[in-house]
């Protein structure tokens, strides 16, 4: 009997809804190396079935279709008409406006710092380019939990926490072997079906970022940023 592929905490990766789904790189993502950070680090195992654990799937199946489907008729998680995404109070963005970023990390790692006190600048990186470095920065993968559910469906809010280990060099900066993470909350607006109408994130990107820089640079490699014309406040918002 052939054996039937599933992901323990995410839908919409396998099975005949998505035997035509068109995926960004070729295949459907694999997720068993971060599972397995996510179960070895989490802080809460939230029983099947339950609003925390329920929340908890549909941010990460949200999550796979935003990364890894290429095309908006796949996507199962959310309501096309009037879908908006915004990010820190920043004015909302239709899904066209957010793809136009460059979806992933580099919508996520919006800023409106000048320039030069960019340490990631995602107006200059692809959403291919985004991909490689984190994912050759993180190569155990970006674990997410949720830490707790505050309101339920239509407007769900929730805290969750990001993390993963500086495994591989990132823009320059040799690895470390830390853990990074930040802390967030977010609103996800879903209908009766719970597809997502409006998705809100609210985070401080610093969290993340001061923690790749802690490594030297490597040979050959220029700094981004002057870190030492930067003051303490601006230091955590990168």
């Amino acid at each position: 009997m052939e054996e039937v592929k599933g992901d323990k905490y995410r839908d919409h990766i396998y099975g005949e809804g998505e035997a035509n789904t068109v995926w960004k790189h070729g295949s459907p993502p694999n997720y068993d190396v971060v599972n397995k950070l996510f179960e070895e680090e989490r802080t809460h195992v939230w029983e099947k079935g339950t609003l925390e654990e329920r929340v908890q799937r549909m941010l990460k199946t949200y999550e796979i279709e935003m990364v890894h489907k290429a095309r908006i008729q796949d996507y199962k998680t959310i309501d096309p008409d009037g879908f908006t995404f915004s990010l820190n109070g920043r004015a909302p963005l239709n899904f066209k406006q957010k793809s136009e970023i460059g979806g992933g990390y580099n919508f996520f790692l919006q800023t409106s710092l000048p320039d030069k006190l960019k340490i990631y600048d995602s107006n200059k990186e692809t959403e291919q380019s985004s991909h490689d470095i984190f994912t050759t920065a993180f190569p155990r993968g970006f674990a997410i939990e949720v830490l707790h559910v505050y309101s339920g469906p239509p407007n769900i809010v929730y805290k969750f926490r990001h993390w993963a280990y500086m495994e591989g060099p990132f823009k320059g900066h040799a690895p470390t072997g830390k853990k990074v993470e930040f802390y967030g909350m977010a609103h996800f607006e879903v209908d009766d079906t719970w597809k997502v109408k409006k998705v809100e994130f609210f985070f401080d990107r610093g969290e993340l970022l001061s923690g790749l820089v802690e490594g030297p640079l490597l040979e050959g490699s220029k700094p981004e940023t002057d870190f030492t014309s930067m003051s303490c406040p601006v230091m955590k918002q990168f």
